[in-house]
């Protein structure tokens, strides 16, 4: 086994090294998860000899720092790790750990880290490369996404295996239940789903749904925003146009039923038969919208889409 030939290492080294396995084999029994500190990080991951792989998530989980992001993330680190120590393919050549910002600042300054949550891969052998920080911005912090990671930086793969969750089917069942029950309750009057209105303004909200990027929130899991834990700055919209946040996809949801609304309010306002104040109320009310919120669009894309020359009413 790998243990046996760490014992088989010559001289005070072996001795070092199998100690130094023995103790995080120990840890990763208790915790899958290992918390550190500046010490441990230096005695068990900086310090040689090491023949074993160190994934280690940078976070700042206390109550003060206010990351929420950072509780999501450690939830799925821990969904990760927890699949790999109680997999039949458990080995002692990577371990999970992680560094809490208030607990081992120092280790921050070390690497000169200014946010968190983020990821690293160190390995067995030379200093970490570019690829082994976990690009969370872009491919999100979803368990399954760690692992593929994990998988191409240490070989070593990992089938995430997630707690039984009855929150989905439940709410599904209930909310079935509900339709049920009501349109049974109205089975002599069920003339609202002949309405066109009913059905194009469902249409509508299916296709503001699906454009605004859920979609891409679903498969790759990104957080909700970024928090600086330096400067407490957060950030609702990601600055690149291959990632995005969850908050983002919100914002621009909101601003293209802001502009889809505009568009209503002009529509109805040239085809009504109502009063021409009214319409005119519609009218101006419609072109404002329209021109609002499509040039606060227009900033999000271009705020994303560096070089994007066109704005309106907002530079």
């Amino acid at each position: 086994s790998a243990f046996t030939k760490l014992l088989a290492l010559p001289g005070q080294e072996g001795t070092l090294l199998s100690e130094k396995v023995g103790q995080l084999m120990d840890w990763t029994g208790r915790r899958a998860v290992i918390r550190m500190n500046g010490e441990k990080f230096r005695r068990f991951v900086k310090a040689p000899p090491r023949n074993y792989s160190v994934v280690i998530m940078f976070t700042a989980l206390q109550p003060q720092r206010q990351c929420g992001v950072c509780k999501q993330a450690d939830e799925e680190y821990q969904i990760l790790a927890n699949s790999w120590r109680y997999s039949t393919a458990f080995t002692n050549k990577v371990f999970f750990a992680t560094v809490d910002f208030d607990e081992g600042s120092d280790v921050f300054q070390m690497l000169n880290m200014n946010s968190a949550p983020s990821f690293i891969h160190f390995p067995a052998k030379g200093k970490p490369k570019k690829s082994d920080s976990y690009e969370l911005q872009v491919r999100g912090f979803a368990a399954e996404q760690l692992a593929r990671w994990v998988g191409d930086r240490t070989d070593v793969q990992i089938r995430v295996i997630r707690p039984p969750n009855y929150a989905g089917p439940l709410m599904l069942g209930f909310l079935l239940a509900v339709i049920g029950g009501l349109a049974y309750l109205r089975r002599n009057n069920l003339e609202f789903l002949y309405n066109k209105n009913v059905w194009a303004f469902s249409a509508l909200c299916f296709c503001l749904i699906m454009t605004s990027g859920q979609m891409w929130n679903h498969i790759r899991g990104p957080p909700y925003a970024h928090k600086n834990p330096t400067t407490g700055q957060v950030s609702y919209i990601h600055g690149s146009s291959q990632a995005q946040f969850v908050a983002e996809t919100h914002i621009v949801l909101f601003f293209n039923s802001a502009v889809t609304m505009g568009m209503v309010l002009l529509h109805e306002a040239a085809t009504s038969d109502m009063d021409i104040g009214k319409r005119k109320i519609m009218c101006v009310a419609g072109i404002g919208l329209v021109m609002l919120f499509f040039s606060w669009l227009l900033s999000i894309f271009r705020a994303k889409y560096h070089g994007y020359p066109y704005s309106f009413l907002l530079s």
